[in-house]
């Protein structure tokens, strides 16, 4: 992943950790800034287990995205 990658297109999702499985809906980015902050503010106020997919395919894990938080 580079720095150019925070400027494209990514995909959110939000998984509940209480829930139990079910399908949940994606959220399109402009951004992947924008992906990441989104994440990043739901697992600050909610039990949320973010997921990202880049406009170039990388999976971004919770673990990952709380270690680069923005």
């Amino acid at each position: 992943m580079t720095l150019t990658d925070l400027n494209k297109p990514a995909e959110l999702t939000l998984w509940s950790s209480r829930d139990p499985a079910h399908t949940a809906p994606g959220h399109r980015f402009t951004t992947l800034r924008a992906a990441l902050a989104a994440a990043t503010q739901a697992m600050d106020t909610g039990d949320a287990k973010p997921w990202i997919i880049t406009d170039a395919g990388d999976i971004l894990a919770p673990s990952w995205i709380a270690l680069y938080r923005l």
